[in-house]
């Protein structure tokens, strides 16, 4: 055994505190996995006085000054868990140009400024791991960094957040709405207090970027995916999916592909969408994640586990801080980033989907010609068609009918296009809903 390798904890919250459990346990066996023990230096918080149960760590360890933890001589290896961008960019920035390594789950900072933290790296000579930041404990990003690097990778599809994948199984299983499943969702602790960052699909895309800057050697940004949040699904929606022999997701997808101009483009967007029950993803319920990767030698892979939690969290990160402790002692590093095929980022109105769409329009002769104009105008095709009394079979008012159309594949924009010349036809009395099909329906 040579000198420990000693750490700096970042927040010591949640996941956190699991870190600081398992360092304690399994401390004889990451010592051997690595060569040397891990020690705790220091662990930075927000309020020294706060209750932290039996957690097993000298008190005395405990700072308010991150800045001046991570600038300490003896600090080998920073562990940041705290979340948001600032403070947590500056702090990780100085600790990479000093030459320490960094292991981080900080999904929102690496999709947000994740170019200043490879500079930082580059610059410093450090390693920059964050598996963690990317569907928990599912070993996921190191298997696209380094196992796929011999391969071309064409699509990435997830659903990357837990909260939203058990709100829409909850509803696709009893029939609720998005409201009682939310509920649900928040009283069995998946959802937060404000749910917002995982309902409205910010935290998908933030994973979706990390996906595909990896999985197509380009730099992405959250600011580049395309984003919808499942509010405006409805029961009436996952009763429709049920009837096409589909479920609904929140899917992350990050696809390479050529534009009009026949350049090579990624394409990478979040949004619920109906996916054919045989798909690989559709039998993922609960809190769970799972990414199915389509690379061109190695074929199809699916990738499935917990998403979130403490204890699947901290193990992603132990995961990490082994690797990048091992590279310290043997006087290497990691690979680099790698973005030098630098593609453009295609609009979401270029992206090419399907669309299932539900209206409620006039019941009388020459509608049903008057709808298809449209789509024909748009050069949208139309798969299948299905129509009923309003409000379904045992409805029948005589004046109104439902029109569900599935379309076949075709630009995001014609699709949308094709939409709002809908909602200006007088014999449409209303559009009820509008999703994507993927996955080959």
């Amino acid at each position: 055994m040579t000198s420990p390798v000693r750490l700096a904890l970042l927040g010591c919250g949640t996941v956190g505190s699991e870190v600081v459990r398992l360092l304690h346990e399994q401390s004889a066996d990451l010592a051997a996995r690595i060569g040397a023990p891990l020690e705790i230096a220091g662990i930075a918080v927000r309020r020294l006085g706060r209750d932290r149960g039996d957690l097993p760590v000298d008190p005395a360890l405990f700072t308010t000054d991150a800045l001046g933890l991570i600038k300490r001589d003896d600090v080998d290896v920073v562990v940041e868990v705290v979340g948001g961008i600032e403070p947590a960019r500056s702090w990780l920035v100085e600790a990479l140009r000093a030459g320490k390594s960094v292991v981080t789950a900080n999904k929102a900072l690496l999709a947000e400024d994740g170019a200043s933290l490879h500079d930082a790296a580059a610059e410093g000579g450090g390693d920059l791991y964050y598996e963690a930041s990317v569907a928990g404990a599912i070993p996921l990003l190191r298997p696209l960094r380094e196992s796929l690097h011999g391969d071309r990778i064409n699509r990435v599809t997830g659903i990357v957040n837990g909260t939203t994948n058990f709100i829409l199984s909850a509803m696709d299983a009893t029939g609720a709405g998005f409201a009682e499943a939310l509920e649900e969702a928040t009283e069995l602790g998946y959802a937060e207090a404000d749910p917002t960052a995982d309902v409205e699909g910010f935290d998908a895309a933030a994973k979706a970027a990390i996906l595909a800057s990896l999985a197509f050697h380009t730099r992405v940004g959250a600011a580049d995916v395309h984003r919808e949040g499942i509010t405006e699904v409805t029961a009436a929606d996952v009763a429709s999916a049920k009837a096409m022999g589909c479920t609904i997701k929140l899917l992350c997808i990050a696809a390479r592909g050529a534009d009009a101009a026949g350049r090579e483009t990624v394409s990478v967007r979040v949004h619920p969408a109906m996916i054919p029950l045989a798909h690989p993803l559709a039998s993922v319920g609960d809190a769970f994640n799972a990414v199915f990767v389509e690379a061109e030698a190695a074929g199809p892979l699916m990738f499935y586990g917990r998403g979130a939690g403490g204890a699947p969290t901290a193990s992603a990160v132990l995961g990490d801080v082994v690797a990048v402790s091992r590279n310290r002692l043997a006087g290497v590093r990691s690979a680099s980033e790698s973005a030098y095929a630098d593609l453009p980022v295609r609009p979401m109105g270029e992206a090419l989907t399907r669309y299932h769409i539900s209206l409620d329009v006039a019941d009388r002769p020459g509608v049903l010609a008057a709808v298809a104009g449209v789509f024909a105008r748009h050069d949208v095709s139309i798969a299948t068609v299905r129509q009923g009394p309003a409000g379904g079979e045992a409805a029948g008012r005589g004046e109104d009918a439902d029109l569900v159309i599935v379309t076949h594949v075709a630009p995001d924009a014609a699709l949308a296009a094709t939409v709002r010349e809908l909602r200006g036809l007088d014999i449409v009395r209303s559009v009820a809903s509008v999703l994507r099909v993927e996955g080959g329906l």
